[in-house]
């Protein structure tokens, strides 16, 4: 097929990766470990893990998880935050031969059941604080091997005990529970330590990780990303966002790049950029517990010079709205991208303002590894766009009758590529409608291409709003909101109405206090087409969000259907 793309390439960016050149993930962690052994690899409240006490923490968890039992392939489930033990884990499970189910900490007992139930996992390696929850349904699922931390565990001696005794009893964050079978993560250490460890074994069509997906729109499915998958898409963003960085993965590169991981390791962004893609290139990720606390998110970021910044858009725009982010450091800045949803122009404006660095758009799923477009990291200004297909990547646009659409023309974006997933975990219905029968993978996202390759979203299918015929997409109401100087953030969603099908309801917390329905009705109607206006609108004090921040336009759609009343802000 034609790639448009490729003919605007920055200059250093190779039409193809080879995935081929690692037996998989485990060797090509295993290789940075070494390569990199005297550097810092992780740092977090004040606690750091070289790349050497990884290789050998990691090889102990392995040999423990081996030792009771666990076979190649097996699942074992990581429910943690961004603290020390999340990279020993990953790594540890992976060399142990297993897979990884990455599971968000805050789960309910109903989600956490279905997850652990549905991956068949045997293990889990979890943070204390959510063991109660694990306590309340661990009898319904095929977990038998229980390995709990504790905040402070890796932060050493002093410092870790303090972390433990705050957290335990003076912010009194560790419920109380019992799971009589777990051991502590600092004796499954020690006992791995004296325990031999056999090769993982694995290769590049053995499962890596279990990432679920789809929880926002209905049941979860869980996306199974092979080795190969994830090493492609390792050295697709390598390729990518360290073009003209300075840093090469190779053993005499000068300057160590600085990750700030405030995404969560167990979302597949920050897992693969923060995470893989940093041991990769021998970075030092800073683990981030707690992105919410904004004002411990700029502390953290006043000590470091940080030089790759991945996030969401709602993460940004809250930073530039805090009074101290200003007076950091963004010397080092060197990339900035934001992934899991739409990058709005007022957002990436301010940032490019405050921080000298432009605010680059990357597209990507849990299915996908997950990146698969970006603008190019040398862009000088917001573009709108999600850029172009990383390399070894296709992208089509498709009709609903499957067939590719030319440039210009909107369709459902199809990817194709190393990074795209095995299909979902026994899912084989689910898997034969998202996957096309030459390979492609329907993201459900409608987008247009320029003559240049560049893609731009116009929304989901499933968030589209249709109003008298009409496709009103929720982006382009929300990004023309959004410039209004006191909109601090904002969703749009269609409700029911009895003359036009559906209208616009637009959502929106204030940055202005005194800013009113009419004065940002009036706004909206000086930018937007009669049938694109918002019908009303509705303040808030928040919006809900999945916890990276992406705002869940499917709670507020529920919220409306219900009736429920026009809340206060």
């Amino acid at each position: 097929m034609e790639k448009p793309w490729l003919a605007h390439y920055p200059a250093g960016i190779p039409a193809e990766v080879d995935p081929g050149r690692y037996e998989s993930l485990v060797q090509m962690l295993e290789e940075a470990f070494v390569r990199h052994a005297g550097r810092e690899a992780f740092a977090c409240m004040g606690g750091a893990l070289a790349y050497a006490e990884l290789d050998a923490q990691s090889a102990r968890l392995a040999a423990w998880l081996q030792s009771r039992g666990l076979t190649r392939g097996a699942r074992v489930a990581v429910m943690m935050p961004n603290v020390l033990q999340y990279p020993v884990a990953i790594a540890g499970v992976l060399r142990a031969g297993c897979a990884v189910v990455s599971v968000n900490p805050l789960y309910t007992p109903y989600e956490l059941e279905y997850q652990l139930r549905d991956s068949g996992a045997q293990a889990i390696v979890i943070l204390e604080n959510f063991a109660h929850v694990l306590q309340r349904i661990i009898d319904a699922t095929s977990v038998r091997h229980v390995v709990v931390a504790s905040m402070g565990e890796l932060l050493g001696p002093v410092r870790g005990r303090a972390v433990d005794f705050v957290v335990r009893r003076v912010k009194n964050l560790v419920p109380p529970y019992e799971l009589p079978q777990a051991c502590r993560f600092s004796r499954a250490l020690a006992e791995g330590a004296r325990l031999p460890r056999a090769p993982a074994g694995v290769g590049p069509d053995d499962v890596a990780f279990l990432q679920y997906t789809g929880g926002t729109t209905g049941v979860a499915k869980g996306a199974v990303l092979l080795h190969r998958n994830l090493v492609a898409n390792v050295l697709q963003c390598e390729a990518w966002l360290m073009n003209g960085v300075g840093q090469a993965a190779g053993p005499k590169a000068a300057e160590q790049q600085v990750f700030v991981a405030a995404l969560p390791l167990y979302h597949i962004f920050g897992l693969t950029v923060c995470a893989l893609l940093a041991m990769r290139v021998g970075g030092l990720s800073v683990l981030v517990p707690n992105p919410r606390d904004l004002d411990a998110l700029v502390a953290t970021l006043a000590k470091y010079r940080f030089n790759l910044f991945p996030g969401v858009n709602t993460l940004f725009n809250a930073l530039l709205n805090h009074p101290r982010f200003g007076s950091l450091d963004f010397s080092g800045l060197r990339v900035a991208v934001g992934g899991g949803m739409a990058v709005q122009k007022a957002v990436a404006d301010r940032w490019l303002a405050a921080t000298g660095t432009p605010l680059c758009e990357g597209y990507g799923l849990s299915e996908t590894s997950p990146v698969a477009c970006c603008v190019p990291v040398d862009v000088e200004t917001y573009t709108g766009s999600i850029g172009m297909p990383l390399p070894s990547t296709e992208a089509v646009l498709l009709d609903d009758a499957g067939n590719v659409l030319p440039p210009g023309r909107q369709g459902e974006i199809a990817l194709r590529g190393p990074q795209v997933m095995a299909g979902y975990w026994n899912r084989p219905d689910e898997t034969e409608l998202a996957m096309t029968d030459d390979g492609f993978f329907k993201t459900g996202d409608i987008g247009t291409m320029d003559e240049r390759g560049y893609f731009r979203i116009v929304d989901r299918k499933k968030d589209m709003i249709l109003v008298s015929g009409f496709n009103v997409y929720p982006n382009e109401v929300e990004s023309v909101a959004a410039h209004h100087p006191g909109v601090l953030e904002c969703a749009a969603v269609g409700v029911p109405d009895a003359h036009s099908g559906e209208v616009v309801r637009l959502f929106v917390v204030r940055r202005d206090p005194a800013l009113t329905e009419a004065e940002l009705l009036k706004f909206c109607r000086e930018r937007l087409a009669g049938y694109k206006r918002p019908r009303e609108i509705v303040f808030r004090r928040e919006l809900p969000k999945t916890n990276v921040g992406k705002i869940l336009r499917r709670e507020l759609r529920e919220e409306a259907a219900r009736g429920a009343g026009r809340s206060a802000a």
